[in-house]
Order: C-alpha cells, then structure tokens, then sequence
C-alpha cells in the first residue's frame, strides 16, 4: 500500500496514541531500507498539513475526524461522492465531495479522503479528497477539437468539467469532430486543465461503427481472445464426442425444450415439466449447459473467463466471456443436438412444498426450442385466444401447458412470502435495412419470459440451499435490506404522490404500492425511486438475503456461458456429485466476488450507454417531434419528462417555460407558476416535443409542445478551470 495511506490509516486508528517518527516506524514494521521513503511521506503529509507535530515531535492527524478510503465518483452536477470499502464513515455511507474538494480525482478512482463531516439523522457524511491511491483508467474517449491555435479533446460524458489540452495531435493525424483515445499525462484539477496525448482515432461519430468502438474504448472492454484461448476452444471442440455419455446420467430419451430471445445466439437453459402419476407431485427439471467440462480449472479458457466475468451484450454485438466455438457451439444446448448439462430435478408437491431435490451431470438433447413470441401464442391459446401460428405436437403442447401452470402456481408464492418485482423495462433499438436506428420500444415481460424467469430462480435457489447444507463457501448472489431511513425518504416521497405508507419497512406494503402503480402514469417515478433506495447487488460468500426475491439462499447457476460465478458454481456442484464432498477457501471466493461484481457493474454500465448514444443519435434527427411523457423527477432549475412509449427521458429546463415565472416547491415536489399558479409534479402528463440533443454530454432536452423559443443551436459553453492559487 502506499506509505502515504499506510501513515494515515494508523494516524486515524481509534486508540492511536501519538508517537515519534521513528517510534511510528517502527511500529509499522519499517525497517531501515524503508525509511527514506517513509520520511519521505511523513513530510508530504506535514506540508499539505494533513498531519501534525506536536509536543516533543509526536505525531497527530490534522482532521478530528480521521480518513478513509474509497472509490470516488463524480455526478453530472459537479459534486461528488467516496463509497468507503469499510464501515469507516460511519454506518459505510457515501462520502459527500463538495466540486473543488476532488483534487484530480476521476470517477472510478480509488482515493483517500480526509472526513470533514460525519454521517448524522438525514445529513451524509462530507469530506475531501486528500490522494489518489489507484486510478480507475488513464484512457478516455471524447471529441477532438481546435481553438485558438491549440488542440483539444472533450471527453464524453461528464467525468471532467472542462476539456483536455492534447498539444500536438499531428502524428495521429486527428481532424475536428473526430472521436479520439486520449492518455491522460495530467488529470485536471479544480485549478489545472490537465494534459493528454491521443492515442488512437476513432473517425467521426456518425461514421458506421465508430459509436461501438467509443463505448468499447472508452470502458476498455476486452476484445480478441488471446490465441492460446482459441487454441484450447478448439482442442476441446475436436475431443467432443456426441456418443460419450461416461459419468453422466442420460436424459436424451426425456422431452426437453429452450425457450428464449428469438435472436438469442447462445442457449444455456433447457426445462422439463412432469407431474409423478402415483404422487400427482410436480417435477421440475432444469438443464444447464455444462461450460466447466470445457474450460478445466487454471487453463487459458478459465484464465480469460476469469478476467471478463460476463459476456457485454451491446446492441448489435456481443463480448462473448467464451470464444463462439464454445458459447455458439459445444455449450449452447441447440436443438437436436446432444450436450452435456448440469441438471437440478426439483419435486414440489400439490401446495408446493419443495420435496426431493437431485443434482447430475447429465446429457440431453432438445427436442424443440422455442421464442418467447410464440410460447405467448400458445399460451394465449390456452384461454381460448386463437390458434398459434406454431405448429406444436401434442406432447410438446401438453408440457407448455404444465410449464404455465407450475410456474404461475411458483409466481404466487414468490409474492407471498414477500417478492418485490420493479417494474423497469430496458431500452430495445429498432433498425433499418442498412443497420441504423429507426425507432426504439420497451422490452415486453409477459408470461412466457416469467415461466422461465420462475424456473430458473428456483434452480438458482435448490443450488444455493444446497451449497448451503453442506457448509461450503461459495459465490452467493446477495441483495442486503435497505437502511430504514432509506426506506423511510422513499415512503415519504410515496406519500407526496398520494401513496401514503403506515410502515415503510414492511415489504408487503411496498409490494403492494409497485402493483397498483405498475400501470399508472406516475409508474416510473415510484419505481425508480424505490431501485435508488435498494442496495446493489453484489456476489459474495457472506451469507445474506436476497431482499427483492425474499430469498434466504440464492446464487447465479443459470447462465455459465455468460456469467463467471454460475461456472464457479457449477465447478463445487460438480465436485459434490462425483465425490460427495467439496470444500473451498472463502477468502479467495471474496476476492472472486469483488471482482465479478466490478466487471458485471462495466457490463451494465457500457450497454446502457450504447444503448443511450444510439437513441441520443437517432433523436438528433427528429427535432420537433412529440411525445407523450410522465414527469419523473422535479428540482429548482426544472423537471425529467420519460416519454410514454419510447425509451427516453429528458430535462424540461425551467428557462423554457415561458408563459410564468416558476419556483421550486420542494414539499410537494413540484413547480408552481407564480401567477397563474399552474403546477408541474411528479407523475404528471405532459406533452413534450424533442427540443436539444447534447451527444457530447450524452444528454437530451425537452420542451413542452406549444411552448414558444426554439431549441439553441449552439454548444454547451464549457466551464474555465481557475488560475493557480484562486479558489472559489
């Protein structure tokens, strides 16, 4: 660790009693080869008058309230915030970072924070930044330009306030509007633009493609498979054998189907619904592709699996976690095809207690897969809908049947037991011939994709209680209560919009409140506001709940060719059924976990950003045009507007409208006209029309249709770093 960070952690320990250098030293177990550079930070810290010296030299830190260290990142508003690895800050809260007190901090980074403030009642706890320990990235993409006789880069985003100077770009040969990688050489400040160097041009934005390459870039995302990874696809491709079923338990005979996305490219889930004729018992068998029979422990499949973590589905395009040989081919439970799987058989009796519950190494082959598009068909056809455009055999339509049924008989009692289910559908890009956006619409959720929504989390679950029972660590997927005084802020806002709450913590009035919203204008704002007040979700091997499933046991086994903790998974259960015992080193599982967590939250944040710079690309276009549009959220300088049936939100800026002069009610969360009292709030309709597009800053700006002005055409103004030595 830095020595730096090393000195203050002991300076800021409860019990630290003041002590000489040397005797400081020597307490941190420096030896003599050591010491120049721990003199070295010593007086750092004195001259930034981080720590001080006292009576007969002994040392003490400069703040009351000691540091901390964390990951700081920074908000569209300037501000922002340290989440500390510990519970240092009090209660493990957000560390609030007042604009100016970041140093050259970026989002991502790992720093040190000196603590200014404590968390207390509703308060954060507020601090500033005193050293960047690890940085995130030095790389960034953002927009080349010229002013002034010199070249710049404007990052995208809001990670910096103001551009990078990138002095002579001519090597690379970079032209204004040019999307570029720039290295950082200098991170801005408060008081210093910073410095950069281009490292690679993209070409300009609209250029085909260069959009995917700015997210791929700009979140460095993995790209080719190193070639001893492919070799070793292939190794294992050429060694298959579709008639080698040693050690497995044959299923091939058993009627199987998949069910998934119509344009989905791999298929890592395969199900089949039984009812015992003597017990009248339900079983439920799950087959889940045996990826860790291709990729052994430590090989160069494992080791970049490993480092990916997860398979990044932008639009369009896939960042596989295996090489397509193995995610495309050999793992991916295809039609007609034999593949090896790991299979959970589930019993549940008539009023769905769980009963006997088995695990296998096993083999199958589907008879038939299906699209979610037409399982709806059929099952709409159940209910006397019309026929479905699918023709099925009479088996094959039977088991649909009893696959609705069990998983609507399992959905009620997920919800009985307290299941929450947010209803935030995602974002899906609509295309033309020529591969450019055309349009976009809401993911659809309807019954098909929840009998094997229903189905899997019960596997994910048998799996989980199972590891459970034989008391070995593995990587759990866990969802920890929120605090109550979240839960309390949310009930209130609830209240504003007319939902009043009497107990904030009780799970079942929160259920209830997202049901009776789940259809009505204010849907998005309720939602959302409750997905801020939850915890992330992270993988660990500390026992925890599951708070939105209601689960005491949970871990991810479904999806393996995807997700790295699903493999890690499988490798103990299988451990477990060919040995019957298994054992595994938690504190390895911790660090897996951290590092899987980290690599999903790159995975999640890179598509929505893709998906986001394509709709931003596509509105750009159509200015002028209206929607239909729920306020979401209200502050002093406007309301968020998300338009009704298309996948956007944009600000509605209080300087557009022009018919009053409006204020800020924060009580009731609204804007109210000053004389004709006319009053934007929270759930609102409104009807918008697409005012300003900002690509650089990835943000969109509606006006209310009808209201007079025209959007500005020219470009945000940037914001002047201060001079050396002036501080506002």
């Amino acid at each position: 660790m830095d020595p730096v960070a090393i000195i203050l952690a002991e300076l800021s320990r409860k019990g630290y009693v003041p002590l000489k250098p040397k005797q400081l030293a020597k307490k941190l177990g420096i030896g003599e080869a050591a010491y120049p550079e721990f003199r070295k930070a010593l007086k750092s810290l004195l001259a930034d008058g981080r720590v001080e010296q006292g009576k007969n030299n002994q040392l003490r830190p400069a703040d009351q309230f000691g540091s901390v260290i964390g990951i700081y990142r920074r908000t569209k508003s300037g501000h922002g915030y340290v989440r500390p690895h510990g519970p240092e800050a009090g209660a493990g809260t957000d560390i609030y970072i007042r604009e100016g007190k970041e140093r050259d901090a970026s989002t991502g980074d790992e720093v040190m924070v000196k603590l200014t403030r404590r968390a207390s009642g509703q308060k954060d706890a507020a601090g500033e930044v005193i050293r960047v320990l690890v940085r995130a990235t030095r790389t960034f993409v953002g927009t080349y330009f010229e002013r002034e006789g010199q070249a710049f880069v404007r990052v995208d985003g809001t990670v910096f306030s103001h551009s990078i100077l990138v002095g002579d770009p001519g090597a690379k040969g970079a032209k204004p509007q040019d999307k570029v990688v720039v290295e950082m050489v200098k991170f801005p400040s408060p008081d210093d633009r910073g410095e950069g160097v281009i490292a690679e041009v993209l070409g300009p934005l609209n250029q085909p493609g260069v959009d995917l390459l700015t997210v791929v870039k700009a979140f460095g995302l993995p790209e080719e498979f190193p070639a001893p990874a492919l070799d070793e696809a292939r190794a294992q491709a050429d060694k298959f054998r579709e008639d080698d079923f040693h050690g497995r338990t044959d299923f091939t005979h058993d009627l199987v189907v998949t069910i998934d996305p119509i344009d989905a490219r791999d298929f890592d889930d395969a199900v089949s619904v039984e009812i015992d004729p003597k017990t009248k018992h339900w079983i439920l068998t799950v087959h889940i592709a045996d990826v860790a029979h291709f990729a052994p422990v430590g090989g160069p499949l494992d080791a970049e699996a490993k480092k990916r973590a997860t398979s990044i589905y932008l639009p369009r395009k896939v960042i596989p976690m295996f090489p397509e040989v193995i995610s495309n081919g050999l793992a991916s439970l295809q039609e007609g095809r034999v593949r090896y799987v790991k299979t959970v058989r589930m019993e549940f009796t008539a009023s769905l207690q769980k009963g006997h519950v088995e695990f296998f190494n096993g083999v199958i082959r589907a008879r038939k897969r299906f699209h979610y598009e037409q399982v709806q068909e059929i099952v709409n056809s159940f209910d006397g809908g019309t026929k479905p455009g699918t023709e099925v055999a009479p088996d094959v339509l039977a088991m649909l049947k009893r696959m609705r049924d069990l998983a609507a008989i399992l959905r009620k009692k997920r919800f009985k037991r307290g299941s929450l289910e947010l209803y935030m559908p995602e974002a899906v890009l609509e295309y033309d011939a020529d591969g450019r956006v055309n349009g976009a619409h809401f993911a659809v959720n309807d019954e098909s994709h929840q009998i094997i929504e229903e189905f899997m989390l019960a596997a994910n679950e048998a799996v989980a209680e199972h590891l459970t029972k034989l008391g070995v660590p593995f990587l759990r997927r866990v969802h920890p209560a929120p605090k109550t005084e979240k839960l309390e802020a949310f009930a209130e806002f609830a209240r504003i919009l007319g939902y009043p709450m009497k107990h904030a913590e009780d799970r079942f009035e929160l259920q209830r409140l997202l049901r009776i919203t789940a259809e009505k204008p204010e849907r998005a704002a309720i939602h959302y506001a409750l997905l801020r007040s939850l915890k992330q979700a992270t993988y660990s091997p500390v026992q925890d709940e599951h708070y939105a499933l209601a689960s005491q046991h949970y871990c991810h086994f479904t999806s393996p060719i995807r997700r790295y903790p699903d493999l890690v998974v499988h490798r103990l259960l299988d451990r477990w059924v060919k040995h019957k015992k298994v054992t595994a080193d938690e504190t390895e599982m911790k660090i897996l976990g951290d590092h899987c967590s980290r690599m999903e939250r790159r995975a999640e944040t890179a598509e929505r950003e893709l998906v986001k710079l394509k709709l931003l690309q596509y509105l750009s276009t159509r200015l002028g045009e209206q929607l239909d549009a729920v306020i979401t959220g209200v502050a002093d300088y406007g309301f968020f507007a998300q338009a009704e049936r298309f996948p956007a939100e944009g600000l509605i800026h209080v300087s557009s409208l022009t018919d009053d002069y409006y204020h800020f009610d924060e009580s009731s969360h609204s804007l109210e006209g000053g004389r004709r009292k006319k009053r934007f709030r929270l759930g609102d309709r409104v009807r918008v029309e697409v005012g300003r597009v900002d690509l650089q800053r990835r943000m969109l700006d509606f006006r209310l249709a009808g209201q007079a002005g025209q959007p500005s055409k020219e470009p945000p103004r940037e914001p002047t770093p201060r001079k050396r030595g002036r501080r506002r």
